[in-house]
């Protein structure tokens, strides 16, 4: 909800109505019942929680996840709107950057847990499990369904609900990015730290 709170102070636009919001919790709810079923990688020793490494990797990611929004607005209010652009994308009223950032999150939040199921990257295996695709993908088609036959939300172009797929897709690329940087600093593996340890791990000359 920062995003909504954030546009509605900075841009004055409410980016979302409640009917979304209620949608958006919605269609979330689906996919997070089925991660219970999900299969990931598991330590061979006991572990503990490391809470202070999970809140800095939650505070990283929601920071961008916030961004990512924002973006999305930026390009259509600006990069979209002179009329030059209009041949490559459909002139947008407020109802459709509603509806566009309505189906950014939902997608933008369904490809965020496939990045973060598991410590790899989202396209090595282990993959998720049968009922977690199953539940993004019959949500997603439910959301895209919905904007692009205005049922409940207004509607937009099917080529406006591809650029945002395209985006979106994008963005889950970085974050991937963003999550292997962010782990390997949090955890002492970057180039420095991984010099500074072999360096230590030298035998001390003889004089």
């Amino acid at each position: 909800m920062f995003v909504v709170v954030l546009s509605t102070v900075f841009l004055n636009f409410q980016p979302l109505t409640a009917v979304m919001i209620v949608i958006m919790s919605l269609l979330d709810d689906v996919p997070i019942i089925t991660i219970a079923y999900d299969r990931t990688p598991v330590s061979a020793e006991p572990i503990r929680w490391r809470v202070p490494y999970l809140l800095g990797m939650a505070s990283v990611l929601g920071l961008f996840c916030v961004i990512e929004p924002f973006g999305l607005l930026l390009i259509g209010t600006h990069i979209t709107s002179p009329p030059q652009m209009w041949n490559y994308f459909d002139p947008l009223t407020t109802r459709d950057l509603q509806t566009m950032v309505f189906l950014q999150l939902v997608v933008g939040g369904h490809l965020l847990l496939l990045v973060t199921r598991t410590e790899k990257w989202f396209f090595m295996p282990l993959f998720p499990v049968a009922p977690l695709l199953l539940a993004i993908t019959a949500t997603q088609i439910v959301a895209v369904l919905m904007c692009a036959f205005g049922w409940l939300v207004p509607a937009i172009s099917w080529s406006t609900i591809g650029w945002v797929w395209v985006y979106n897709l994008c963005w889950m690329v970085a974050h991937g990015g963003i999550r292997q940087a962010a782990e390997r600093f949090a955890r002492y593996k970057t180039d420095r730290h991984m010099k500074s340890r072999r360096l230590l791990e030298l035998p001390l000359s003889r004089y």
